[in-house]
């Protein structure tokens, strides 16, 4: 009977001691989870992460603000003070009068219609020629590749304003003034994109297009097959680059366009800075009108973004 006794403290004594470590790994795990570390693993002191966190809601708030605060002017109404000290944020009486009489002062979606024109066709030349060019800088061997790298290179380092002039002279000569297709053709394969598709290509392992090579697999095969569906991230980020380029250029539409059916949204809206300047309430709708293409594609297209960019900044 006494042995038995013995032998169920010791069993209990046992189960008690194995909770009490299970309790104390918990705890442990918990307070190891509750802690922030830097990249390194380290734990980092209070103060060093109020100072991080702070320095991003600073450079967020310089981002963000001025979107914001045009948002709000623009949902304001005409007798509601803009100007007021101290700044009155957030609206009284939200509402949506000012983007109507935006359409009313200016034909903006017609604008708007030949900015997407552009912008569609600019997205579509820049991946597909990008892609190309990239592939061609990357995976091919031939005379002259570093060459032609830079110059693709050197092309990013001429600034637009000492070339416009040429711009112009051609595409009068071709007879596309004042033509969607004359403000298109200058940006229909960008450099910096050919470069960014020509990094995210090198970061290919080249035994699996050598396998391919083997298989029987041609330059097309291993170029749509292989390399192209593993490079989509950073084609995200050549669309996005393309789409933003087109949409906000402002110089180059200006000068080649001189027929008021054809102008883009950019050149449109400086109507109402110049006419309206003015009415704050009228040229901060012209301005949410503008960017809110830019924030619903970028919205649609973050994930591939975020991965584009680390598939073409590894590897120069």
């Amino acid at each position: 009977m006494s042995i038995a006794t013995d032998t169920r403290k010791t069993e209990q004594a046992q189960r008690k001691a194995q909770r009490k470590a299970e309790g104390k790994v918990r705890k442990a795990g918990a307070r190891k989870r509750g802690r922030i570390t830097d990249e390194n693993g380290r734990r980092m002191p209070v103060w060093e992460i109020v100072l991080r966190y702070g320095l991003l809601l600073a450079v967020l708030a310089l981002m963000i603000g001025p979107f914001l605060w045009q948002l709000s002017t623009s949902l304001k109404g005409p007798h509601e003070n803009i100007f007021s000290s101290p700044p009155k944020f957030l609206p009284s009486s939200p509402t949506l009068h000012n983007y109507e009489r935006v359409a009313d002062t200016i034909p903006v979606w017609d604008y708007a219609l030949n900015s997407l024109k552009v912008a569609a066709a600019n997205v579509v030349t820049n991946c597909v020629g990008a892609t190309l060019a990239g592939y061609a800088l990357a995976r091919l061997r031939y005379r002259g590749r570093k060459a032609a790298t830079v110059v693709f290179i050197l092309a990013m380092l001429v600034p637009v304003e000492g070339i416009i002039i040429a711009q112009f002279t051609t595409m009068r000569e071709l007879g596309l003034n004042n033509t969607l297709i004359g403000v298109l053709l200058p940006g229909c394969v960008s450099a910096l994109n050919v470069l960014l598709m020509r990094n995210a290509f090198l970061n290919l392992p080249y035994e699996i297009e050598e396998a391919a090579y083997v298989d029987g697999a041609n330059v097309w095969q291993r170029f749509l097959r292989i390399a192209l569906p593993a490079v989509k991230g950073t084609l995200a980020v050549v669309a996005i680059f393309a789409f933003m380029g087109a949409w906000d250029d402002f110089l180059w539409p200006l000068i080649v366009l001189s027929d008021p059916d054809r102008f883009t949204l950019t050149i449109g809206l400086n109507y109402l800075h110049g006419t309206f300047a003015n009415d704050e309430r009228l040229v901060a709708a012209g301005t949410v009108i503008a960017v809110l293409p830019l924030i619903v594609l970028f919205a649609c297209l973050q994930r591939y973004f975020f991965r584009g960019v680390g598939e073409g900044a590894v590897k120069g």
